[in-house]
Order: structure tokens, then C-alpha cells, then sequence
């Protein structure tokens, strides 16, 4: 086996993860084992961790990036000291039809998460990249394009794959009418790929007091939806609303604004109590959701981020800070993403 360090919440009551001693596996002929440098910190973390899915002493992290630093016999995609961007699933079945679609993501029978998952191999939990070092697939690993902040591009492993696939699923493009709800961690980055996707950007928000950011991430509007004004003179204005917005809220008011054959995709928080079915019939309005990416719209959103220069807006911190990290993002002081810097892992803990 091989051994590296990491953090595990191992207390759902509080975001103090302690610094423990981590098993991988030894390669496997497909393997590769990367040296994590940065781990985004998504808001998906901070549920698990409280036992949103009834888990227990979890290493978390599912959007990181790193170096190789060894390979396994048959790998061919990789060579030692290439970079490499890690997501949210390393494994699938690889047989059923949505692998076969490449939507690995949506695995019929069930894809491994990066944590808190059962590896298909010898049945052990995933634990995840808030550590120094991972082990994975060769195949559900991503060349990290050079000219990308390797720290600023950790957050498009999920964040930004959670943004692009619907949005490509929906057309987004010139001529496109969109709107993005929530300015946060997903939503800042749905407003940069839209906006060089070609679509018109509006941004949803519940003031004006975010308006110098979503015009310099390339929204040419911000709509106040506390304005009932504002909200009624929006009624069919828009072709696709992203809903990043993680708290309850109602859903009503952005199908009110959609237009004929329009479609409102919920990210932010998809347990939310559905609409009723007549508001989506007065117009063929479509209601949607998704779940991160698969492999082929991954490696398609690396390279278009590449050729835009596109990297999420980040706060690096220093891995042992991941509780100041957790803390700050329950309470909604981010912009727009927190990144751990792994590397003081190489230091002996105190």
C-alpha cells in the first residue's frame, strides 16, 4: 500500500477536520497516482461532512489538481511530472448506455465518487484529494491545459463542468437569451462560460450589491428580483435560467421569466419542492436539473477554458486552514472559491 497524509472529518457536528494518515492502493496496471497540489472547496463538501448522505469519517475534495508522480505498467495517456486536473467520479461501469454516451456521470450502475465511494475493485471507500496525494483510472483523469493557474482551475472540476454541460445540453450560445441566479462559487463561473459561449448575460440577484462583479465576469444586465417591477418587466425574456442559488427559495418567479420552450436548469439546490405542472404549460417551459459531467465534456470544458482563459475567481488557503475555509463558506464569505494549497502536507505536523 502506498501512504500519504490528509484531512478527515471524522465529527459532523463541526468543520474541524483532523490530519491523519492515508492508505492508496498500490498502482494497478491502469493507475496513476498524482501529487495533489490544490483542492477546491465545494459547498457539496460542507453538506457531507454533516451527514447530508448519512456518511462518517470522510476525506473530502473532488476538484483538484497536481503533477504525476508515478504510473502504472499499461498507462498510456500520462507520463511522470504531466499535469493533471482530478473531478467529481473516478470509475464507472463503462458498459451501460449512459457510459457508452459519455455520461459516465449518470452510470446506470452507479459511477465511484472521488469520495465516499466504493471502489469497483476491491469494494474500500474513496477517500478524497483534501490529501498530498490520490490514486485513480488513468481514464478518469484530464490533462490540465498548459497556460491554466493550476489553483484557479481546481474549481472548473466541478463547479465549472456542473455549469457547462447543461448549459451546452440546453445550446447555449449567440443569440442566447441567459440568465444566471445566484452569484456565487457556480454561478460566477456559469456567467464567465455563457458570456464567451456568446450568450447575452443577465444576473439574477437579490440586490444590486454584486453588480460591479457580474458585469466584470461578463454579464451585460443585473436583475433585482426583490424589485417586483423589475421581476414582472422580465416575464418571457429569457431562452435558459441556471439556478446556482443553494438556499429555499421559489421556484415561480424564474419560470415567469422564461420564454416560449425556455428551460430553468436547478443546480443550487435540486431537493427543492417542484412547480406545478401548469406553470411549465403555459409556454412548453421545461424544467431540468444536473449532475456535474462526463468525460468527454470535461476535457471539452478544460480546452474551451483554456482557449478563453477562463479560471474560477479563488481565495488559496493553506490546507491546515480548511476549517477557516468551511467555516467562511457556511457562512457565505467567499468570492467565489475557496482552493486549499496542499503542500504544507509535506510538513511534519506539529
Amino acid at each position: 500500500m502506498r501512504t500519504t497524509t490528509g484531512w478527515q472529518s471524522l465529527d459532523p457536528a463541526t468543520n474541524a477536520l483532523t490530519r491523519v494518515t492515508i492508505e492508496r492502493r498500490d498502482l494497478r496496471p491502469d493507475d496513476i497516482a498524482v501529487r495533489i497540489d490544490y483542492c477546491g472547496v465545494c459547498h457539496s463538501d460542507l453538506h457531507r461532512i454533516h451527514g447530508m448522505l448519512g456518511e462518517k469519517d470522510l476525506v473530502p475534495g473532488h476538484e483538484a489538481t497536481g503533477v504525476v508522480v508515478a504510473v502504472g505498467e499499461a498507462v498510456t495517456r500520462f507520463a511522470v511530472g504531466e499535469r493533471v486536473a482530478i473531478g467529481t467520479i473516478v470509475d464507472s461501469c463503462g458498459q451501460c448506455a449512459m457510459c457508452l454516451a459519455g455520461q459516465e456521470n449518470y452510470c446506470y450502475n452507479r459511477a465511484t465518487t472521488t469520495y465516499g465511494g466504493t471502489d469497483r475493485v476491491d469494494g474500500t471507500p474513496t477517500k478524497g484529494a483534501y490529501s498530498r496525494e490520490y490514486v485513480l483510472r488513468e481514464k478518469f483523469a484530464f490533462h490540465l491545459p498548459d497556460g491554466l493557474d493550476p489553483a484557479a482551475a481546481s474549481p472548473l472540476m466541478c463547479a465549472g463542468v456542473s455549469v457547462w454541460e447543461p448549459m451546452r445540453a440546453a445550446g447555449v450560445g449567440p443569440g442566447s437569451r441567459v440568465a444566471v441566479a445566484g452569484l456565487g462559487g457556480l454561478g460566477h463561473l456559469a456567467v464567465k462560460l455563457a458570456a464567451a459561449l456568446g450568450a447575452e448575460v443577465t444576473v439574477l440577484s437579490r440586490s444590486t450589491a454584486k453588480e460591479p462583479d457580474a458585469r466584470r465576469l461578463g454579464a451585460s444586465d443585473l436583475l433585482v428580483t426583490t424589485d417586483d417591477a423589475q421581476v414582472s418587466a422580465a416575464t418571457g425574456r429569457f431562452d435558459f435560467i441556471l439556478d446556482t442559488i443553494s438556499g429555499d427559495h421559489e421556484l415561480t418567479p424564474l419560470i415567469g421569466m422564461l420564454g416560449l420552450d425556455g428551460t430553468l436548469c436547478v443546480l443550487g439546490n435540486p431537493l427543492l419542492t417542484g412547480p406545478r405542472l401548469w406553470e411549465l404549460g403555459a409556454g412548453r417551459k421545461k424544467l431540468t436539473s444536473s449532475g456535474t459531467g462526463g468525460l468527454r465534456q470535461t476535457a471539452e470544458m478544460l480546452e474551451f477554458c483554456a482557449e478563453h482563459g477562463i479560471t474560477a475567481d479563488v481565495e488559496v488557503l493553506p490546507s491546515s486552514k480548511v476549517e477557516t475555509a468551511l467555516n467562511r463558506l457556511a457562512t457565505g464569505d467567499v468570492r467565489y472559491r475557496f482552493v486549499l494549497d496542499m503542500s504544507d502536507l509535506d510538513t511534519p505536523a506539529a
